[in-house]
């Protein structure tokens, strides 16, 4: 389990830690037929666990101390709707995921790849992606769901899933590429009933500004003030570009023991006819170091971010190679 006081003493002694990238990304470069997937790369937890393991070690062989379970899309809901599951083997199925990150980093660690004079702060994140990545229908990159919704509403959706990755014993939860700030308040309610457990809480974001449901950036990271349980806040999904003034929009009001995790997408624009338009693409490991510069402790990617993108950020931002 994660704690503040351990997380603080790392990152001020021996720089940030590096999150992974795209687990899809990387899935679908090794084979993984995904895309129109209403589970996404959490559909594999089913059918071809061993590859979702395998992608969880090349991040780790890349330099990343965090590895994100593949359920960003999961839900028992959704298991039961499209892998006819029972209930019982839906939560099954869910926890496997943070089992599998785990049975992977203890591969890493005993294979002895990362130098023994270089301090690495390993987490397993528990991935909770918003209501919208169930609802399989693009309302994920706007929240317009959230308007007719309740924040009990989005907690109790949320919750059998939270329960899943605490009871699975996740390092903290991934709550990521929340487009709402009714569902970021929802998800900080929530995780009051689980007081044992830390999270952190990242916001995608349409502006250098404002998350993806329009509302200020700065009002989500004071949604997250409330919550002592959150070890960070920050972004995720977004362009590279916009990081550096959505961090900037809400410097003053981020609690000094909170960290920022930032961890975007390639800048690149995903066409449902056309596929990925490469034109937009900005480098990660370009910016990080201005992200470092304002605070962040907790950097990587998401979409199309790959573990060979991981491994030019950990030199960037560590001097170290990945180990390999």
């Amino acid at each position: 389990m994660c704690s503040f006081a351990d997380l603080k003493h790392h990152v001020n002694h021996y720089g940030p830690l590096i999150l992974d990238g795209g687990l899809a990304t990387d899935l679908e470069a090794h084979g993984a037929k995904l895309q129109g997937d209403p589970l996404w790369s959490a559909r594999l937890l089913h059918t071809q666990p061993q590859a979702i393991k395998e992608s969880h070690y090349r991040f780790l062989q890349s330099g990343a101390d965090v590895v994100t379970t593949a359920t960003y899309q999961a839900s028992l809901p959704g298991f039961a709707s499209h892998l006819g599951l029972s209930a019982d083997d839906a939560r099954e199925l869910f926890m496997s995921a943070v089992h599998l990150a785990r049975d992977a980093l203890r591969t890493f660690v005993s294979d002895g790849l990362s130098p023994s004079s270089e301090k690495r702060y390993f987490l397993v994140a528990g991935s909770i992606g918003p209501y919208g990545a169930f609802l399989h229908n693009g309302s994920e990159y706007t929240g317009e769901y959230a308007k007719n919704m309740s924040v009990q509403e989005l907690s109790s959706w949320h919750r059998p899933q939270v329960e899943c990755v605490a009871a699975a014993g996740a390092d903290v939860i991934a709550f990521e590429t929340i487009p709402s700030l009714k569902e970021g308040e929802a998800l900080v309610e929530l995780l009051r009933e689980f007081p044992d457990t830390k999270a952190w809480l990242s916001f995608s974001c349409k502006d250098g500004k404002h998350i993806s449901d329009g509302s200020l950036f700065a009002d989500a990271v004071r949604i997250a003030k409330r919550s002592k349980q959150l070890i960070a806040v920050g972004v995720n999904c977004c362009a590279p570009g916009l990081v550096g003034s959505l961090l900037d929009s809400a410097k003053s009001i981020k609690d000094p023991d909170m960290q920022w995790v930032v961890y975007p997408n390639s800048g690149e624009e995903w066409d449902r006819k056309q596929g990925w338009n490469t034109s937009g693409r900005q480098s990660i490991t370009d910016l990080s170091r201005t992200w470092l510069e304002q605070g962040a402790t907790m950097i990587g990617g998401c979409c199309r971010i790959s573990p060979a993108h991981v491994s030019e950020l950990r030199q960037a931002l560590k001097g170290k190679s990945s180990g390999l």
